[in-house]
């Protein structure tokens, strides 16, 4: 088992076929993820296209994740928690200032994912919107969105299988609101 640091982040690659587990072993604690063609990265995950053809907001056991080019990347198993995000960007040093009204430097998810991609020639401006797995966002009946804390109890996890060679991006998220104020480690594993 692989262990992402709280406010941090990692990149690798998988085949198609292989089974990734990612595991929250305190509990509510947010992962962003996101999936890459690991032979051209200009396919990557699509939250429009996934929403889109799964036809929910809610991806969670038996969804499958797609791709910018309408192609499956990977699927998920099972899902102990149940509630994942897949509207929201990955937060940012801008989430901060706009939103937290702080301007002092702060960790955030963009930023580990895109310095974690660097080996891999992925630039910032190609990482797209993350599937958020833990993260609980709300939708009033009139569309306000409202990030609450997480429902994930430790040891939960979710089990995703490659549609194809992928590469990964996973993040310990670094929002407090995503987290319930305060931040932790998230797990890894690669199973063939």
């Amino acid at each position: 088992m692989e262990v992402i640091k709280k406010q941090t982040g990692a990149a690798f690659t998988i085949k198609k076929g292989q089974k990734l587990k990612v595991l929250d072993p305190l509990g509510e604690q947010v992962s962003d993820m996101v999936l890459f063609n690991a032979e051209d990265t200009r396919e990557k995950i699509s939250s429009g296209k996934t929403l889109d053809f799964e036809e929910s907001v809610l991806i969670t056991k038996g969804n499958f994740l797609w791709s910018n080019r309408s192609r499956k990347m990977m699927e998920i198993l099972e899902d102990t928690n149940g509630r994942n995000d897949f509207l929201l960007a990955p937060c940012s040093p801008e989430t901060f200032q706009i939103m937290y009204d702080n301007p002092e430097y702060h960790p955030s998810c963009f930023e580990n994912l895109y310095t974690n991609l660097k080996k891999f020639n992925i630039q910032p401006d190609e990482v797209p919107t993350a599937f958020n797995i833990f993260m609980n966002v709300q939708f009033a009946a009139d569309g306000k969105l409202s990030v609450d804390p997480p429902l994930s109890k430790a040891g939960d996890y979710l089990l995703f299988q490659a549609q194809m060679d992928l590469i990964v991006a996973l993040t310990a998220c670094s929002a407090e609101d995503s987290n319930n104020g305060s931040f932790k480690p998230i797990h890894y594993e690669i199973l063939d």
